[in-house]
């Protein structure tokens, strides 16, 4: 994967200015990292079992991973001072925190540590910061597809990691599985130092993080996105996180649950290649459109046809081919729309809308089953509010310069 025409890179000398390296390296980080988060459904029964920590506290503790994974301070933060930097601080305190869940005791430190500390370590190593390294090394006409790769490896740590967490939390207990995870995130730090390194002293010169963002959201569009893109959120986190206990439920066996979140994994990789690609040669609303879409048939049909293990294992695969193959269209439209230069700002903004709608997916879907005994609503709110995103990113205005204008504009004033 060649160069083409990428600006301000910022990237050291020598091997490291690989695109390619920059992509694989990009991909290795989020794929531990979205490995673990999407591992923690396979603990909600086994904590509550030990600790007697219920469903809606346990979706609480994802809430709030949720929304600090969606905080846009580590975008902005590796714009200005490089990603490799953040990314090796974000994964030692993912370590530590998760060596801190072998010490979890209750509900208050179950919050404080999934909840808090491993969601800010997140926000350092995903795709937020992840893609803001890869869209300066990688030009226009390529990117939403190198966006593509980088999520399609994220992906095979859904695949990768759920059955091993599984398998490590049979074998010896929900404290010796956490530690295992918290050696898996260190494995991070190697992949670090394939990203660029310090940015150059004029590449950080430019609009403050809040004249930045005002500008962005004078942009109907942009703000569009943030809509769409809390949908996807609130999908992705009541799925990952209830979806298991839900098959338990229905009767399936805990392995053959844990099956059905691990094909969601191995599906997204084509998803996310498939999607990337057709973001590069259609117009990425229209894939954004026709994608929510897919996800309303294919939500609806999980919940009309009777659960079996069939079925299950089905709606994994199938939902997987649309699960995060939002993220190289989106991720791309940000570029499209606004340019390569403030790609890791701007899109942890529109993240953090994704992530506001995964708040509610993890809490919400916890308290609504507390309160009446059964998912249904919830799923059903999935398939409306994915008709609805399918609507939203139909009337996008998609002109690529947004910010240019707008940024001389603010400029201007100061």
């Amino acid at each position: 994967m060649r160069n083409q025409g990428a600006s301000g890179s910022g990237s050291p000398a020598g091997w490291r200015q690989s695109p390619s390296l920059v992509v694989l390296a990009s991909g290795l980080i989020v794929m531990i990292s979205m490995g673990l988060r999407q591992s923690y459904g396979v603990f909600m029964q086994p904590l509550g079992c030990v600790l007697g920590i219920d469903r809606e506290t346990f979706g609480l503790a994802i809430a709030l991973q949720n929304l600090m994974l969606g905080l846009p301070l580590a975008g902005y933060l590796a714009d200005r001072f490089a990603a490799q930097r953040v990314v090796i601080a974000g994964a030692l305190l993912y370590a530590l925190a998760m060596w801190l869940m072998t010490r979890v005791d209750g509900a208050s430190s179950l919050l404080l540590v999934l909840g808090l500390l491993t969601g800010l370590a997140q926000s350092a190593t995903t795709y937020v910061v992840v893609l803001g390294a890869v869209g300066r090394v990688v030009g226009p006409q390529r990117r939403a597809s190198a966006f593509g790769v980088v999520t399609g490896l994220g992906s095979f740590g859904l695949f990768l990691m759920v059955p091993l967490a599984s398998h490590w939390l049979l074998s010896g207990g929900w404290s010796w599985a956490f530690e295992t995870l918290a050696w898996t995130a260190l494995v991070m730090l190697f992949a670090a130092v394939f990203l660029p390194g310090a940015l150059p002293a004029q590449a950080t010169r430019g609009l403050g993080l809040m004249p930045l963002l005002g500008a962005a959201v004078r942009h109907r569009g942009y703000l569009l996105l943030i809509a769409g893109f809390f949908v996807c959120g609130f999908h992705v986190a009541f799925i990952a996180t209830h979806l298991p206990a839900y098959a338990v439920d229905m009767g399936l066996d805990s392995a053959s649950a844990a099956n059905a979140l691990a094909l969601i994994g191995l599906f997204n990789i084509l998803g996310s290649f498939l999607f990337g690609w057709l973001g590069d040669r259609y117009r990425k609303k229209f894939v954004l459109s026709w994608l929510y879409g897919l996800r309303a048939m294919v939500i609806g049909g999980f919940v009309l046809i009777p659960l079996s293990e069939t079925s299950a294992l089905l709606f994994g695969a199938l939902i997987g081919v649309l699960w995060l193959a939002t993220v190289p269209v989106t991720s791309g439209m940000v570029g499209q729309l606004f340019g390569a230069r403030y790609l890791g700002t701007l899109y942890g903004l529109v993240f953090l809308g994704h992530q506001l709608g995964a708040f509610l997916g993890a809490w919400w879907g916890g308290r609504v089953f507390e309160s009446t005994g059964s998912y249904d609503t919830v799923w059903w709110v999935a398939v409306l509010l994915s008709l609805l995103a399918a609507v939203i990113h139909g009337l996008i205005d998609d002109r690529p310069g947004a910010l240019a204008p707008i940024a001389a504009g603010v400029a201007s004033r100061q």
